[in-house]
């Protein structure tokens, strides 16, 4: 049995216990990614589980969506802490552009680091004869969830190659995963994916029947200019791929917004990149991200918890 005193001491203690606890609230870090066929799936989850795992007090959800357009309303909307989205798309919600999903100027946006480039990947049927970017009139294409990354993406190859969605057959907006499944049973001639390479939808469908990887030639891709750059997909990438491709490719951006607390952006860029091999691990398109062109084409502020890492890393003066 305690003694008087030893009681008065452990309760002294158990109330300041209840006094500390209050002050460290948790940190919810909610990632928004892209639809589970995609690559910002794989990466979100490994990312939240390091979240979980290396930011104290934090609980971590990872969030499937249609991917860059939503993420970003999403965040400005302070309805996630970290997202996954496209260079091009960045750029357009910083400005506000209406036609691209954005009701106004996305000025709460803040960025993260720059991490892996996506790749326009075309791919059709070997029966369609579809073969180049000419080939796709009168056929049918899916073209990516309506205003997502992926959709923009199209737009601008479509623009740059001077075709319109009218040339082709039919027109389909859907997430990659079920672009795929439509190609399988012959209701669809062909995906435009935006991806990192190796996409599992796309190793799925390789893998299910004979494919073609239609190029997007070098001169199309420096026409659309900046954010795209001129990128090949190397032969072997997908079943029966005997050849390098020519395609396009576009950055991808993790985007935060300024209500997340200075410290926790912080916690969350430097855990990026301390904890590649695990990412890697996740998808292997992590294995190009690197802190030195962690700051590459970024389009708008960054978030003060990211500048304090990059400062303190050296990679920013």
């Amino acid at each position: 049995m305690l003694r008087p005193a030893t009681r008065m001491l452990a309760a002294a203690a158990f109330a300041l216990g209840l006094a500390v606890v209050p002050a460290k609230a948790q940190e919810f870090i909610n990632v928004l990614t892209g639809g589970t066929s995609g690559v910002y799936y794989p990466l979100g989850v490994a990312l939240a589980d390091i979240y979980g795992k290396g930011i104290e007090g934090s609980r971590t959800q990872v969030q499937a969506t249609k991917a860059s357009v939503e993420n970003l309303n999403l965040l400005q909307q302070g309805k996630g802490e970290i997202a996954f989205a496209l260079g091009d798309s960045v750029k357009l919600a910083a400005e506000g552009n209406a036609e691209a999903g954005f009701p106004g100027p996305l000025d709460k946006l803040r960025g993260i680091a720059a991490i892996y480039p996506n790749y326009i990947q075309i791919v059709a049927s070997q029966e369609s004869g579809i073969k180049t970017l000419a080939d796709l009139k009168g056929k049918s294409l899916s073209v990516g969830a309506p205003a997502s990354g992926t959709e923009l993406n199209a737009r601008a190859i479509f623009a740059a190659a001077g075709l319109k969605y009218e040339d082709l057959g039919k027109v389909e907006y859907l997430p990659f995963a079920e672009s795929v499944e439509l190609i399988k049973n012959r209701q669809l001639d062909a995906t435009l994916q935006s991806a990192g390479l190796g996409v599992a939808s796309i190793r799925d469908l390789a893998t299910s029947l004979p494919i073609n990887v239609v190029a997007v030639p070098a001169a199309d891709v420096a026409k659309i200019g900046s954010p795209y750059v001129a990128v090949t997909i190397p032969a072997g990438t997908y079943d029966g791929q005997a050849a390098d491709v020519e395609t396009a490719a576009v950055g991808n951006f993790l985007v935060s917004h300024d209500g997340v607390p200075e410290e926790t952006a912080y916690q969350m860029t430097k855990l990026l990149f301390e904890s590649l091999p695990q990412l890697v691990a996740a998808h292997a398109a992590a294995k190009a991200i690197d802190p030195a062109k962690a700051l590459d084409g970024m389009p708008i502020a960054l978030h003060p918890g990211a500048e304090r890492y990059y400062k303190e890393a050296g990679i920013l003066k």
